[in-house]
């Protein structure tokens, strides 16, 4: 007689084997690219209840069961003061995926709700600093974040349009304030179609904004974001040109720094004048042939 799987493993199945091209062999493409995991490594899997950080829990743990790379996890959720349904919620999805989490609670929502300017940027501040100093006290050396490809390139595109820098995201960073720590992003080469497509498949319900201060603005306000103008005209471009999430992927991976006029670098800004003189002598640039 055939063995009726839980729902948990059913879940898991969906993602070995009906997503297996969209989540499974994309993260693990990218743990193996940019080298996110190492022997001996404690990783702090920060979960905030959303979709993403619910997703990389599972794929994390799953990994950990077949990887010849030997690592321990501890599944990480910060409660920065959330209503009861959203905490329950949470509490109620990891037991549904057999994920066991580890809850610290923290007064975030209300210390950077009291900030009149940018209670967003303080929050996020004051949540990984959290998150940093947890996963260090429970002997972790990496933390890892849910932020998949599209984030990515979302954030690319918001620095060129609103802060007028291009500036990635790039997948593993050293902390400056927690010595010995270290961020990776194994959701990196993943789309958020695949993670929504997973989702819906199985019917899960994981949390959208469990913010405090966008519980006091209405739905308009609340989605009216400069993100939310990126995710619609990527949406827009997308029609017309398929692969323009992945070409503006790829073209991070492809940034020819002798094209352009100026550059930072470890926080030093650089000119192209400074090797202007050394280049002449160097191959033309594709379209900088004069002509006759």
């Amino acid at each position: 007689m055939k063995r009726e799987l839980a729902p948990y493993q059913l879940i898991e199945r969906s993602i070995l084997k009906k997503y297996r091209k969209e989540l499974w062999n994309p993260f693990v493409a990218a743990v193996q690219r940019y080298e996110l995991l190492a022997p001996g490594d404690r990783v702090a899997v920060c979960i905030s209840g959303g979709k993403d950080s619910m997703l990389l829990a599972k794929l994390m743990q799953l990994l950990q069961r077949v990887s010849e790379t030997p690592f321990e996890l501890t599944f990480l959720v910060m409660d920065p003061g959330y209503q009861p349904r959203n905490r329950q919620q949470i509490e109620r999805n990891a037991s549904l995926l057999h994920i066991p989490i580890t809850v610290f609670e923290t007064d975030v929502f209300d210390v950077a709700n009291r900030q009149e300017k940018s209670p967003c940027y303080l929050c996020a501040r004051m949540r990984r600093g959290y998150l940093y100093s947890r996963a260090k006290e429970l002997g972790c050396n990496k933390i890892a974040l849910g932020h998949h490809l599209d984030d990515v390139i979302e954030t690319t595109l918001l620095g060129m349009f609103y802060g007028s820098q291009l500036q990635a995201m790039i997948p593993k960073l050293h902390s400056r304030n927690f010595e010995g720590m270290e961020l990776i992003r194994p959701l990196y080469c993943v789309r958020e179609p695949a993670i929504v497509a997973w989702q819906q498949y199985n019917g899960l319900a994981f949390l959208q904004c469990a913010c405090r201060f966008t519980e006091g603005l209405s739905d308009e306000s609340a989605v009216d974001s400069k993100r939310q103008e990126i995710k619609l005209l990527l949406r827009r471009l997308h029609e017309t040109n398929p692969d323009v999430e992945r070409n503006l992927f790829r073209s991070l991976h492809a940034v020819c720094l002798d094209t352009f006029p100026g550059y930072k670098s470890r926080g030093q800004a650089h000119s192209f004048l400074e090797d202007y003189d050394r280049a002449q002598d160097t191959p033309p640039e594709k379209g900088e042939e004069t002509a006759n």
